[in-house]
């Protein structure tokens, strides 16, 4: 016998689909609650240390410069020589690629790919023309946690700005990333920022910083690294926050402390830049560094794509662990 429903009552189903799009919709937004994290740099930034430049920059607009947008997908050159950029970027809509990783070698101002494979010799960084003429572009990405940093190991200063402008010229890019580990290295500091701005004088060139994000934003030493790039003249089109994902034993809210730790960043950033809170969203690119494949779920990888939508950001990113390939799609705002 067929249950009887009251005129103007919606169907059963209806009911359900109803309640169940209210839910992954109320999931997704409860990610953005306040969490509950503990700083794990709980030194006011005034307490940083002694600054190295007492000059106050003057608020920064957002950078004329182009840049990438969307989606990044960070290729090791080295640890991945058969990479096919114009293949995937037609197979996957990727436009934006960011080769890596330019290291010093073993003279200290002579940049090589992974510190031993000669500029010329990438086979990857060489098809960057097939990927232009299929609609994308790439930028090289100079440092990382292996090797060591050009900037670090090049105590010349003409000679460091020479090896950057060799690589920069070499591959035409107009976008550059630099991935800093040790920012407290204020001697390498200093020549990066001043090789910098020297580039920028002859070229439209967006530049990057990727820096690790900890639970309460940026570690001082980082911030004071980005005042200091700024006030030798230096424009940062972007800062990358490098987010190690925590594995889904690290138990409930793990989503949330990302959350927390990157407005923390933003707070900061606002303050560096002297810029509005909008403005500085929109300087903030967010990479999940990931341990195992597993680390970021579909579900997660969606609130990602959806919380860098809301907020504007300037793209998203992954390193380390290679994610499912739906969790990839997800990221770019695809739907399976």
């Amino acid at each position: 016998m067929a249950r009887h429903r009251e005129p103007g009552t919606p169907p059963r189903p209806v009911v359900v689909l109803a309640g169940l799009g209210l839910a992954g919709v109320t999931g997704v937004a409860v990610w953005f609650l306040p969490a509950q994290a503990t700083p794990e740099w709980s030194a006011p930034l005034s307490a940083a240390g002694p600054a190295l430049s007492t000059a106050s920059p003057s608020p920064t607009p957002a950078p004329s410069a182009p840049g990438p947008s969307g989606y990044v997908a960070f290729v090791d050159t080295v640890q991945n020589p058969g990479f096919d950029l114009p293949e995937t970027a037609r197979r996957t809509g990727v436009r934006w690629f960011s080769l890596g990783r330019v290291m010093a070698g073993p003279s200290g101002c002579a940049p090589k790919w992974g510190g031993t494979l000669d500029p010329g010799r990438n086979a990857v960084a060489n098809r960057m023309s097939g990927l232009r003429a299929a609609g994308g572009d790439a930028g090289l990405a100079f440092g990382g946690p292996v090797g060591r940093d050009l900037a670090s190991a090049c105590a010349d200063q003409r000679a460091l700005t020479s090896a950057y402008r060799k690589m920069i010229g070499a591959f035409g890019i107009s976008f550059a990333e630099f991935e800093v580990r040790d920012g407290g290295d204020l001697p390498a500091v200093r020549r990066r920022a001043r090789a910098l701005a020297d580039l920028q004088r002859d070229t439209e060139l967006a530049v990057t910083f990727s820096v690790p994000l900890g639970p309460a934003g940026l570690a001082p030493a980082d911030v004071e690294m980005l005042r200091q790039t700024r006030a030798a003249g230096a424009k940062l089109h972007t800062i990358n926050l490098l987010a190690a994902i925590e594995p889904h034993t690290a138990g409930e809210g793990r989503m949330r402390r990302l959350a927390a730790a990157v407005r923390a960043a933003h707070g900061q950033l606002t303050e560096v830049f002297g810029i509005d809170a909008a403005t500085a969203w929109r300087r903030i690119a967010l990479t999940a560094v990931l341990a195992g494949p597993q680390d970021l779920s579909l579900l997660d990888a969606r609130k990602l794509s959806w919380y860098a939508t809301r907020n504007d950001l300037a793209w998203l990113s992954t390193r380390g662990a290679t994610p499912p390939a739906e969790v990839s799609k997800a990221l770019r705002g695809e739907r399976a």
